[in-house]
């Protein structure tokens, strides 16, 4: 097996795309299964290239990621975070930022290559938006954790081997601070997992029941009563995950509306509003390329929320605007409704589908009020909402 020596003199934008160039030549995307594929851009520290050596990256600036992701998309490689959308971009910083060293050897390499899918498990039908207020709980059993509770909105907990998940420890700590944060077997004796049927015809989202369900606490991924810390690390990389990708210049919901505008006869009265939303798909193109620059390893800034809320808003409008331009033929949707489980995450296809999809984005991973506060208090400095509960043991907080 050819190697290649990181440590090379040379830019750091050089070095990886001379191992992007090793890695197209010793593994053809066209003729190489695609694990093995993946595998071998994780083992070169290609995967997230900003984590350690040895963990999926070469501790270089997470802007050329960008670049990898680039140079071998155009090869026709796999891309990674298709594969395991919740686990690459939410369970993997929190991983290499919280995680042991064996959880890191455990988890990260198969989670990148899609081998083991994996999903999320916060909001509950009584905790959404205020995630610390959970109630699903955990108690110790010697070297075990019973957990009993619900779940709910759990993207393709059906497909997961593995789930980021979040209990209540302690509840006569404040809610912040009695919860703890496990890995948690999506197999094992005591979880079911029960599908919610979308708008779309799809069942992408679950509601999970535990029942007496047993994590070690090797699968601990905070210390006891301190899972906050975590779970902030998991929601500021969703956000980032939902709302902070940069695709090409004018690529995406907006270079299907501009062709959607050509084919319907590229009314005049239409082109103005068209070129709007064309800047407001720019402008945040540009905002998340700047982002990126500056996202640190596992932790990245209010920027995530800045990102999220303007893209869910652009995409409703984008995809509003091609319901129009398409006029009837958009009360058709020519995938149907399936009724069936989901194989992978956001699922566009159709116009038609991408309209009725993007109609959660303003919902899932934080609703767009929710992060609007975060950009208030974080990036404009604004008071937080005054909150009588953040003191109170969570047993005494009042609940529906």
């Amino acid at each position: 097996m050819t190697t290649f020596d990181v440590s090379a003199p040379g830019t750091d934008e050089a070095t990886v795309l001379a191992l992007c160039e090793g890695l197209l030549a010793e593994f053809p995307p066209d003729h190489t299964n695609v694990v093995a594929f993946l595998g071998r851009q994780f083992d070169l520290g290609l995967g997230w290239v900003h984590f350690p050596v040895g963990q999926g990256g070469l501790g270089l600036s997470p802007g050329l990621q960008r670049t990898i992701n680039e140079t071998l998309l155009a090869a026709g490689a796999p891309i990674a975070a298709y594969r395991n959308v919740i686990g690459h971009g939410m369970g993997a910083p929190t991983i290499v930022t919280h995680g042991s060293a064996a959880q890191k050897d455990r988890y990260l390499r198969p989670l990148f290559t899609g081998e083991e899918i994996w999903c999320q498990l916060f909001s509950e039908p009584g905790a959404g938006s205020d995630v610390a207020s959970l109630a699903t709980k955990a108690v110790r059993d010697g070297d075990e954790w019973i957990v009993n509770g619900q779940k709910v909105w759990t993207t393709l907990a059906h497909l997961a081997r593995w789930g980021m998940l979040v209990a209540r420890t302690d509840p006569d700590a404040p809610k912040h601070k009695g919860m703890t944060y496990f890995v948690v077997d999506m197999h094992g004796p005591g979880v079911e997992v029960r599908p919610l049927f979308q708008l779309t015809g799809e069942a992408e989202f679950n509601e999970v029941y535990f029942t007496d369900a047993r994590i070690p606490d090797a699968e601990r991924l905070s210390d006891v009563g301190e899972g906050w810390g975590a779970t902030l690390t998991t929601l500021m990389n969703e956000r980032v995950a939902i709302g902070g990708g940069i695709p090409a210049k004018g690529a995406g919901f907006i270079g299907e509306a501009v062709r959607l505008f050509e084919v319907h006869g590229a009314d005049p009265v239409k082109r103005d509003p068209l070129m709007r939303l064309w800047a407001r798909a720019e402008v945040l193109r540009l905002t998340n390329i700047r982002a990126s620059e500056k996202r640190a390893m596992g932790d990245p800034g209010p920027e995530g929320a800045i990102g999220k809320a303007l893209s869910a808003e652009l995409n409703k409008d984008i995809t509003a605007f091609m319901m129009g331009i398409m006029g009837a033929e958009a009360m058709l949707k020519p995938e149907g409704y399936p009724m069936e489980r989901a194989t992978h995450a956001m699922r566009w296809g159709s116009p038609q589908q991408a309209f009725l999809r993007t109609r959660a984005n303003s919902i899932e991973g934080g609703t767009t009020e929710i992060t609007k506060n975060i950009m208030g208090e974080r990036v404009l400095g604004l008071p937080g909402d005054v909150r009588t509960d953040k003191v109170l043991p969570w047993s005494q907080v009042p609940r529906n």
